[in-house]
């Protein structure tokens, strides 16, 4: 594939809901442009952009692939993005980096949770976009209906500047409402409209003639006094109402058909923007502005994506902002400070990679086995550093425990993990410092579980995955004492330590305290840090469950020691025994974390919202309203909520997102206090008949 320069390039991110058929769009699109000599089909595994072997097994799309081919003179780099919202950090790298959206929608199933996400993306980095109503050979397809509800939801300014002829079965072509030509059939060919269709597109065609004619103050003006508008005047104005977002055209196909696409890929070439259209977000010594998308400015290209590529290693996706990326050069990486070495660089087409010399502005390319880059980082000079904005992740809610399957996996564990978050910066790694756990945090129960095929695909490390242990901690109610003689007596030295201490509750919480009152010198005071250490040891282990002890205050008051046989060991001993005879008296019970959850749900599931928040021992803090959304404050046991990530999901169909803080420790009921301890007595025997 030859260089192209900003003016003759289109960046187009595919966005939708999962299912409505991105990935079989793509597709289609490669065979038209003569990439690929037959379609292949998302359900046999055969297609360009689903090559993973997790994608082809679950039958969708799980991270996002580059699909580049020539039309009309340009070059279009298509970007085929998961539907499934488990993989949105996919999609928010892809969008950084594009200029234009497609956002298909299934013609039988219409406006879903995931219309509403891509809009969401589209609006937030101010790309244009094109609606394009898929699956018009689908039984109970409906293009009226669908694109009543694209305008109810988005906007009038989402026009049809096409019409489909026929539906299901009888699904034959579309009509073009900007030439009042029908094109029928897989190739598209160039007819006369069918004569009972006519009236409809006239009347059709004068709508969208009629809003296009609105986003322009001259056009209107001729528009209202009677004057026909040329064909000219009415494309040049679509093209610059499509760029700022002022129009949302509305295009019907199938892709599994191939019916509609070559028009749709005209529109991409002829209204969308080029890189050279828009403008990208810097920080230059410390100040952010906008500049313009140049192959003449000094470099600039943004890391978006690294994958661990089999063949290759560690492939590096960037896309060029400003001047120009040369292969076998070095850089300057921004954000490392550092060089970095850049070795033969690719166009990327699925998983196939085709070496090229030199990638200009606004064109995207790769390049393996770089040593320092990471995602998110700027390329640059190092006389003139700037760095591009990165991509915005969303924040990870759903955690995992990941255990190593043998010992063997012990070792490889961490690394596979580290190499594994690189390549998807959703994915999280953090070790849990209460209960020892190493912790994978993501967006969903499906992101966690093709984290861990993909762990032992790639790295060989077989691991489990758990639900996360609660750090409960334990505490005591009220003061006790505690004596602890720690005697023995053998041939020569024997060993002698006796501490008296007692405990009380430290009241609103704090640190555990330590505190020597012995007066009297019946314990010597160099034995004393001893006996700290024996109580910090005891601390780590409560009486109710084992758990750790928070909020006590230690006096040590009284005990006795023997000239010859007393050591530091003896009172240490002595210490931690004192220490566990003085819990079990202060009547201990078991403390649980309470976190701060705030929950964003549409209207419409507030009350099945908060009837499952009471089921989850929740105490309800207020609620505030935000568009047509509900934001509810709650109090709730960070036990009742480990899979809320799933729990949300299916309660509001995907709509609803929340987040969550620590804020303190509170008692656990005692029923439930008993069926933890009872869930631990049990995993300690397990533990024990699988050592004996």
């Amino acid at each position: 594939m030859k260089e192209y320069q900003p003016e003759n390039i289109r960046n187009i991110v595919l966005l939708s809901h999962s299912g409505a058929g991105k990935t079989s769009l793509s597709e289609a699109m490669l065979f038209n442009a003569g990439v690929i000599n037959r379609l292949g089909k998302v359900d046999a595994g055969t297609t360009t952009s689903d090559y993973d072997q997790d994608e082809i097994k679950r039958k969708i799309s799980i991270s996002t692939s580059l699909i580049p081919y020539e039309w009309q003179g340009l070059k279009i780099n298509v970007m085929d993005t998961p539907g499934y919202s488990d993989f949105a950090g996919e999609v928010d790298a892809a969008v950084r980096v594009c200029e234009g959206a497609i956002i298909v929608v299934a013609a039988s199933s219409g406006v879903e949770v995931g219309t509403d996400q891509a809009w969401a993306y589209c609006e937030r980095e101010k790309l244009a976009r094109v609606f394009f109503i898929n699956k018009m050979d689908r039984e109970n397809a409906n293009f009226d209906k669908i694109t009543g509800e694209l305008q109810a939801k988005f906007g009038t300014k989402c026009i049809p500047v096409q019409i489909p002829v026929g539906a299901h079965t009888e699904f034959k072509g579309v009509i073009s409402l900007l030439n009042m030509k029908y094109y029928a059939g897989e190739k598209g060919e160039e007819t006369e409209i069918p004569s009972e269709l006519k009236e409809q597109a006239a009347a059709m065609r004068e709508k969208m003639v009629e809003t296009i004619a609105e986003t322009d103050d001259e056009l209107i003006e001729k528009y209202l006094d009677g004057h026909e508008l040329t064909n000219e005047e009415l494309l040049s104005t679509l093209h610059k109402a499509v760029d700022a977002c002022k129009i949302i055209p509305i295009l019907a196909g199938s892709a599994l058909q191939n019916i509609g696409i070559n028009r749709l890929m005209s529109v991409i070439s002829e209204y969308l923007p080029s890189p050279e259209d828009s403008v990208i977000n810097i920080t230059d010594d410390s100040v952010v502005k906008d500049i313009k998308i140049d192959s003449s400015g000094p470099l600039a290209a943004l890391v978006f994506k690294t994958s661990a590529d089999p063949y290759v290693g560690k492939l590096t996706y960037f896309k060029v902002f400003s001047g120009e990326l040369e292969s076998n050069s070095q850089v300057w990486n921004v954000n490392q400070n550092s060089a970095e070495r850049i070795g033969q660089l690719f166009v990327i087409r699925g998983k196939n990679q085709e070496p090229i010399a030199k990638i200009s502005a606004g064109d995207i390319g790769a390049v393996a086995k770089l040593n320092i880059t990471a995602t998110g980082d700027t390329l640059g000079m190092q006389d003139k550093p700037v760095t591009i904005t990165p991509p915005t992740y969303p924040k990870t809610l759903f955690n995992v425990a990941v255990l190593p399957k043998t010992k063997a996996d012990v070792d490889k564990l961490g690394p596979s993990l580290a190499r594994l978050s690189e390549e998807d910066p959703t994915l999280i790694i953090s070790r849990d410092p209460d209960t020892g756990e190493t912790i994978l945090s993501g967006l969903g129960e499906t992101q966690v579980e093709v984290a861990a095929e993909k762990i032992m695909r790639k790295f060989g490390v077989a691991v489990e995955l758990k639900t996360p242990k609660v750090p409960y901690k334990e505490t005591i109610t009220k003061s006790a004492r505690g004596e602890y003689k720690h005697k023995k007596q053998t041939g020569g030295h024997g060993q002698y330590g006796h501490v008296i201490l007692e405990l009380e509750p430290i009241v609103g919480g704090g640190e555990n305290e330590f505190e020597n009152r012995v007066v009297g010198g019946t314990i010597p005071k160099n034995y004393i840090p001893a006996v700290e250490k024996g109580v910090q040891e005891a601390l780590k282990e409560g009486t109710v469950a084992g758990y750790p002890i928070i909020n006590v205050r230690t006096l040590v008051l009284d005990g006795s020691f023997h000239p010859v046989d007393s050591s530091e060991i003896c009172f240490k001993i002595a210490g931690s025994g004192a220490f566990k005879r003085a819990m079990a008296d202060g009547s201990p019970i078991l403390l649980e974390p309470i976190v701060n959850i705030k929950i964003r749900i549409p209207n419409d599931y507030t009350g099945d919202i908060i009837g499952d928040l009471n089921t989850k021992r929740a105490r309800v803090q207020g609620m505030n309203p935000e568009d047509n959304y509900n934001i509810v404050d709650a109090q709730v046991p960070l036990a009742e909520i480990l899979r809320y990530a799933i729990d949300l999901k299916s309660m509001t169909q995907g709509r609803g997102s929340f987040s969550y803080e620590f804020d303190h420790y509170e008692e656990v009921p005692s029923h439930i206090t008993q069926k933890i301890v009872a869930e631990n007595e049990a995993e300690k025997q397990k533990i024990a008949e699988g050592k004996a």
